[in-house]
């Protein structure tokens, strides 16, 4: 239980932190949050998908609600950047 938890405050971060880089350089302010959520379906459903031999509905249904956990923390950490950007921005700060 105590690594699920560090697990999810750690994805959490690093998502904040790319996303808030990815918005400075960028100059956008939900690019990262949409990005993270392509690249999670992406690595989650289609990677592990061998083709044939199974359906990718039985590669959904292989995962579990703790495996969803941590995505959902990391999608929170990008979702928090976008609003840190946004609020910055309202703020008077040009460079973000």
């Amino acid at each position: 239980m105590l690594q699920i938890i560090f697990a999810t405050m750690l994805f959490m971060v690093i998502t904040f932190g790319i996303g808030f880089i990815v918005n400075m350089l960028i100059k956008t302010t939900w690019f990262p949050t949409y990005f993270f959520i392509v690249l999670i379906v992406v690595l989650a459903f289609w990677a592990p998908w061998s083709g044939d031999e199974e359906k990718l509905v039985d590669v959904i249904t292989n995962y579990t609600f703790i495996d969803f956990i941590p995505v959902i923390g990391a999608i929170a950490g990008a979702i928090i950047s976008g609003y840190a950007i946004r609020a910055l921005r309202r703020g008077g700060y040009k460079m973000f």
